[in-house]
């Protein structure tokens, strides 16, 4: 199969790439070039502003490859840089008669917030007051099934939830491998609101094994699927069983949101757009439609795999100093609080 990825080297987009090529995909990378790519030589790159789209249909007619009238033909066209309906919209104006199948990432912060029902099926409504970039994804998805209905184009959405991978740990103000060496020297965690919430932490490669099983599918057409691990967990017992795979207990310090809001507003839509709530997304719908699909790597085991990559390249360890300056920041307001209220 031929499947052009837009975006392609990224946390959840490498996963895919990587799969696809394992599984003997003719894979187009489309990027700016501005990130590394690692696959180089297992790929055919298209170096391009995707919003060019004028120089983006020159490369696609100059590709040597089966065509149709229409030009360049795929069988699937996976985008996981598209960020509101424009982007959508322009896709559908190129890839139109250019391939079979056409995915979309949208997010599953665009659920509705706050939730109804804790459980989040794919029927859940979309609804997200908070958060601007969910908003955007959400008529992101707006656009794409107007095409589906309108036009016959052939979507499939799809919504990841917090993905990670062995080079990016999740972290409060990004991903990155901080609070390891945070839990290793003592010092404190921020966790919002107080910990009990419950939620889903997903490694890449699990991700795409249920994406790489849409693409293809059938019954995939016309369809919205979010894709993450089954295993539940609480914001504290995240936290914890990264101290676990350190070999230390970490020291935890339950910070109200609305505090957070004051001191470090870069971190409140995201907190108040998503990870405050008690979500569990039921995985039943990628289940029933790609046959065998089952998340493995539980969050200790991923939590593992980043300190072993952390080993081989230490580099890592001194990265994000910025979030890491900014956890400093909210714990010391957030100490002078609590010594002023007493």
């Amino acid at each position: 199969m031929k499947s052009l990825l837009i975006g392609g080297t990224g946390i959840i987009s490498s996963a895919v790439t990587e799969l696809l090529l394992a599984q003997g995909h003719t894979v187009f990378l489309l990027n700016r070039g501005q990130r590394r790519n690692e696959f180089s030589g297992r790929t055919r790159d298209i170096t391009i502003d995707k919003n060019d789209r004028a120089a983006l249909k020159s490369a696609l007619d100059r590709l040597d490859a089966p065509k149709t009238k229409s030009g360049m033909q795929f069988d699937a066209v996976a985008n996981f840089i598209a960020y509101d309906a424009r982007d959508v919209e322009l896709d559908v104006e190129t890839f139109s008669g250019r391939t079979s199948q056409y995915l979309v990432i949208s997010s599953a912060s665009a659920y509705q917030k706050p939730p109804n029902h804790y459980r989040v099926t794919e029927s859940t409504p979309l609804c997200n007051p908070f958060w601007e970039y969910s908003r955007n994804k959400i008529a992101l998805e707006e656009a794409a099934i107007r095409a589906y209905r309108e036009k016959g184009f052939p979507v499939t959405i799809v919504r990841p939830s917090y993905t990670y991978s062995k080079f990016f740990v999740p972290g409060l103000f990004g991903l990155n491998f901080r609070h390891f060496e945070r839990i290793k020297q003592g010092k404190p965690l921020v966790v919002h609101g107080d910990g009990q919430s419950l939620w889903q932490m997903t490694f890449n490669e699990d991700f795409a094994r249920g994406f790489a099983g849409l693409i293809g599918n059938p019954r995939a057409l016309g369809e919205s699927f979010h894709i993450t691990s089954d295993e539940v967990l609480t914001w504290d017992q995240i936290f914890k069983t990264m101290g676990r795979a350190v070999g230390v207990e970490p020291k935890l310090v339950h910070v109200p949101v609305e505090f957070i809001r004051r001191v470090e507003p870069s971190a409140y839509d995201g907190l108040k757009g998503d990870k405050m709530y008690s979500l569990v997304l039921d995985n039943s719908k990628i289940k029933s439609v790609v046959t065998g699909y089952q998340a493995k790597v539980s969050f200790y085991e991923g939590m593992c795999r980043c300190l072993a990559y952390a080993a081989e390249h230490p580099e890592v360890l001194t990265a994000g100093a910025e979030a890491d300056a900014k956890v400093d920041k909210l714990l010391a307001a957030w100490e002078r609080a609590m010594g002023s209220a007493s």
